[in-house]
């Protein structure tokens, strides 16, 4: 299989979705199949990987330190070149075009939802029932444009269920990994004072507001606590007046994953607690480090914390910092020991398995995709003359 991965949102200080993209890849071109990985960037570039080309477009900022490819044309240009046997979309918004080409030419269209966007909106613009509306008309869209749905949790694939099965396009459950390898468990030096860490953007969809709120919580109540926070985004200044005197300390960005898992287990407890979260990358990143997880009680991180590995509550600081307390009064050997455990159910390895799968079910045959090319070319309409898109290695 060729398969091209198409990518916007993705940034130099980008998390989970740029971890994704690289483990995905690295684990499909070790499969034997041929990777292309497309994102935006500053200036047009192609680079040769062990793991695939990569494409770079140029693309215009649009904050938050993200660009944003908005001419999906030169992504299908590239695309005619590369000849892809299916696509994988990473973007609801912006390439949607990209996938009625690929059913045009006959070539497999799988999109990988690493959000669900009617929480997500709700999050950041607080009107949650305007815009669970306006994401309802988008997935029916979504729906009928794609082969198949890749949602990372039950909770994700709520937001699929219904205009999926009018459309009669199938929905499937792939739980993103961990390297396991990289994030481990590390000797710890001596307590003392409870220690908690969130690792994530600092941006409001991302609910960064409520892990320093239960922080400051715990502060108020007498417990002796400090908070690390890594990340960047653009709500920083919020959050350092919500940390007021409170001891929160704002670390940056980490771009080293061995660097960051050594933070991680040094903790006593990991939060991540966004309501809107589909799966929770820094969720298996704490754990698979032996740091138990408090998050909230609803959303994608939820379903990867059961009652040993970690805790939840609703998403106020209050209960949040009762999860907190009644995680941390558990054994440190037993809560640690099985924080790891839960991470090791979630290897890389079953996720490439999985996608490869899903992949494989829309591929196209040959002759098929022959016909559905005629049929599609005998009624389009007269291409626009363009400048071809010209990339440089």
């Amino acid at each position: 299989m060729r398969i091209a991965q198409l990518a916007n949102f993705v940034g130099p200080a980008s998390g989970g979705m740029r971890t994704a993209l690289h483990a995905l890849g690295a684990g499909y071109v070790s499969a034997g199949c041929e990777r292309l990985l497309v994102v935006p960037g500053p200036v047009d570039a192609r680079t040769s990987t062990p793991f695939g080309e990569v494409v770079q477009l140029r693309a215009p900022r649009v904050g938050g330190g993200y660009r944003l490819i908005v001419e999906p044309w030169r992504v299908t240009d590239v695309l005619e070149q590369w000849r892809p046997t299916s696509i994988e979309l990473s973007d609801k918004l912006t390439l949607l075009p990209v996938a009625r080409w690929a059913r045009r030419q006959g070539v497999g269209s799988v999109l990988l939802s690493h959000e669900r966007l009617d929480d997500m909106l709700a999050l950041r613009t607080g009107f949650d029932a305007t815009s669970k509306v306006s994401v309802g008309l988008l997935n029916r869209l979504l729906v009928r444009s794609v082969d198949a749905v890749v949602v990372t949790s039950e909770y994700a694939r709520q937001e699929f269920t219904e205009v999926a099965a009018t459309a009669g396009c199938p929905v499937v459950r792939v739980p993103l990994g961990v390297d396991l390898a990289t994030f481990r468990p590390r000797p710890r030096g001596p307590v003392e004072v409870l220690r908690l860490v969130h690792a994530g953007r600092l941006s409001r969809e991302k609910s960064p507001h409520l892990a320093v709120a239960t922080a400051v919580e715990l502060h108020r109540r007498g417990v002796p606590v400090r908070l690390d926070v890594y990340g960047v985004g653009p709500h920083r200044d919020e959050l350092v007046a919500i940390a007021g005197s409170a001891p929160v300390r704002f670390r940056g960005y980490v771009d080293s994953p061995a660097c960051l898992s050594r933070a991680l287990a040094h903790a006593d407890v990991a939060l991540s607690v966004c309501p809107g979260e589909t799966f929770g990358l820094a969720v298996l990143e704490a754990l698979a480090s032996g740091t138990p997880v408090v998050t909230a009680d609803r959303g994608g991180a939820r379903e990867l914390v059961d009652e040993a590995s970690g805790g939840w509550g609703s998403p106020d600081p209050a209960s949040l910092a009762d999860a907190v307390l009644a995680v941390a009064s558990r054994p440190v050997s037993g809560r640690r020991a099985a924080a790891r455990e839960r991470a090791a159910r979630y290897p890389w390895s079953a996720t490439v398995a999985s996608m490869l799968e899903v992949h494989s079910s829309v591929v196209i045959p040959a002759s098929r995709s022959r016909a559905r090319r005629v049929s599609s070319n005998s009624t389009a309409a007269p291409a626009t003359t363009r400048e071809p898109v010209t990339i440089a290695r």
